[in-house]
């Protein structure tokens, strides 16, 4: 752990702790953010921005909750940074933020309720994209934060391997958790031109940079400070809090990246042929989200390979109405057919975000994808271009209570590889991925 002495003007980090093999507990983690809101010093109109329940497991809800019992009625709003994600219901406010009161929460509206405080110029994106794309990019954020008045803007998530920006979180949570639709329509599409392999897992990419562009230029003077946890499974299998950095730069983000690249990258020796996973149904109700379990591990399946995607909870493709039309009518391609339907639609050119969500569902035909819903038919999974697999069958044929997250022997002698949460990890064998 390292403790600094905090000095008016300068960027720094007010917490770090962890460790490839750490345990903070929740008085760990207590303890941590307490120190670090103690250095920042009085603050009377605090916001804070976690994720919503598709991080669940990120630590974020508790974090919120330590941060509203230090601040009390200081902390004044609770923004969760859905991004294209749909709103929180009470009930799952309830469970991921146990006692922060229902009334400091406010939901983004990411189609209508934001403004723009500049645009990184179309020469910068061109040039850190390899000439991939050559539009300007808007740095799009929820009003609140511009006209909230809020001395403090508490950005709290979880760093893991992302497969539009690289690693999750810093800035991200801002500009695309809280954007507006050609931020994050330009911002996905971006990262899923330059190629998924060359994004997911790198702190450093062109998503990024343009992220850092919009920081440094349009938002240097706002009060954010990052809060970011690592989290990792134990030897018995169990979700443990690895790390926890609290800072106003960009250090915090890359101690929590190095840190999750040891913790949540799963480097395999061999390609797999047989990938199962499991999708938690409070969590996962859409392909939306779901499509982590493809392009987490698809840097792992062997060609001719297949994914089985147990998805109980499956009910829709998009959670937005628009981007559920366009995927239901276009269906996960491969790149090259999804950037000529590109050039040639206007609904998916003012909607990228969705055209970048195809190419990452998709296998490239290099593997199968059966996808075994819990609340969609046959006809609906086969017309996005996936195999249906039943539910009840496949969940006869791989219950998750008796698979191990891994290799798994089964006792009719099939091999396959477990993957309980897709959303905690990146999956890649050797020769996939280079530095």
């Amino acid at each position: 752990m390292v403790v600094t002495v905090h000095m008016e003007g300068y960027k720094m980090i007010y917490f770090e702790q962890g460790a490839a093999n750490a345990e903070l507990n929740d008085q760990d983690i207590n303890r941590g953010l307490k120190e670090a809101l103690g250095k920042i010093g009085t603050r009377n109109r605090v916001l804070a921005i976690p994720p919503d329940m598709t991080r669940f497991h990120s630590m974020a809800g508790r974090l919120t909750e330590l941060a509203w019992e230090y601040y009390g009625e200081k902390l004044i709003d609770v923004l969760p940074a859905l991004g294209t994600h749909a709103a929180m219901t009470g009930e799952e406010i309830g469970k991921m933020f146990g006692a922060v009161p229902r009334s400091l929460f406010r939901v983004h509206d990411w189609r209508n309720d934001v403004v723009s405080l500049g645009e990184v110029p179309a020469s910068y994106v061109e040039k850190v994209s390899e000439g991939r794309v050559d539009y300007s990019w808007p740095a799009q954020v929820n009003r609140l934060l511009v006209e909230g008045q809020h001395d403090l803007i508490l950005s709290i998530g979880q760093v893991v391997p992302h497969e539009v920006v690289g690693m999750a979180n810093y800035n991200k949570n801002i500009f695309v958790g809280t954007g507006g639709p050609e931020g994050i329509n330009k911002s996905h599409f971006l990262g899923a031109v330059y190629g998924l392999e060359r994004i997911m897992g790198r702190a450093s990419t062109p998503v990024r940079d343009v992220l850092n562009y919009a920081s440094e230029h349009f938002a240097a003077d706002f009060p954010f400070v990052y809060i970011q946890t690592v989290i990792g499974r134990n030897q018995q299998g169990k979700l443990v809090v690895r790390g926890l950095y609290i800072g106003d730069d960009e250090e915090c983000f890359l101690k929590a990246a190095e840190l999750s690249l040891k913790v949540n990258f799963q480097m395999l020796e061999k390609p797999l042929h047989k990938v199962v996973v499991y999708l938690e149904p409070e969590e996962f109700k859409s392909t939306w989200l779901g499509n982590k379990s493809i392009y987490r591990t698809r840097m792992a399946i062997a060609d001719g390979g297949e994914l089985v995607v147990l998805a109980p909870g499956l009910k829709e493709f998009g959670e937005d109405g628009e981007i559920d039309r366009l995927i239901k009518k276009y269906g996960y391609l491969t790149t090259p057919e999804i950037l000529k339907a590109v050039e040639e639609n206007k609904d998916l050119q003012e909607n990228l975000s969705a055209a970048a969500h195809l190419i990452h569902g998709s296998t490239e035909g290099r593997f199968s994808v059966t996808y075994c819903p819990g609340q969609l038919s046959r006809e609906e999974i086969e017309s996005v271009h996936y195999q249906y697999g039943d539910l009840q069958e496949m969940l006869y044929s791989y219950n998750p209570e008796y698979l191990e997250e891994g290799f798994n022997t089964l006792p009719d002698g099939e091999e396959i590889y477990y993957i309980s949460n897709p959303a905690l990890g990146l999956w890649s064998w050797k020769d996939k991925f280079k530095s």
